[in-house]
């Protein structure tokens, strides 16, 4: 597998499959979880230490959508697209919350592209197939996804619109 830290520059071709993405980790405190669930996710468990207490949980935790976004907030945080690459995503296939993620924990993102095609309704856009891993101090697997992401090619005179064919 190849490795990937930061790209800052990556086009539908530079998206090979197998390619992996690893983010640094990000610590989430008590006030970033509380924040964001009386934001968006205003369930007790994720707001109200008290009742998070007496729940299955045991005690505070983040959202899974916290969780989620986080992801997607890490892995473009190391720059993988182009400026202009990024088309943005038809949606998230899958997405799985595994274990709770509580104040303290620190978790990281591991992407990997699994798949990748040229667009059947528009060949000037590729498809870029990406599973997502969220792991926390502990190396558990906290969260997964699976989706697809759209990508242009690289511009003329490198990809597939100077006529040197389409990607595999």
């Amino acid at each position: 597998m190849h490795l990937e830290s930061a790209m800052d520059d990556g086009w539908y071709e530079d998206f090979a499959v197998g390619k992996v993405f690893r983010t640094p980790g990000k610590t989430l405190s008590e006030a970033e979880i509380l924040q964001w669930a009386f934001a968006h996710d205003p369930q007790p468990f994720h707001m109200d230490r008290v009742v998070a207490e007496r729940s299955v949980y045991g005690g505070l935790i983040a959202s899974g959508w916290q969780l989620g976004t986080l992801a997607f907030r890490l892995f473009t945080a190391l720059r993988p697209f182009a400026p202009e690459a990024s088309l943005g995503s038809p949606g998230v296939d899958e997405i799985r919350w595994l274990a709770p993620v509580r104040p303290g924990d620190t978790v990281r993102v591991v992407v990997t592209v699994v798949n990748r095609r040229v667009s059947r309704s528009d060949p000037e856009r590729g498809i870029v197939q990406m599973e997502w891993e969220m792991h926390n101090q502990h190396e558990e697997v906290v969260l997964t996804m699976r989706g697809p992401i759209f990508v242009r090619p690289r511009p003329a005179g490198g990809g597939w619109n100077a006529g040197i064919g389409r990607p595999g």
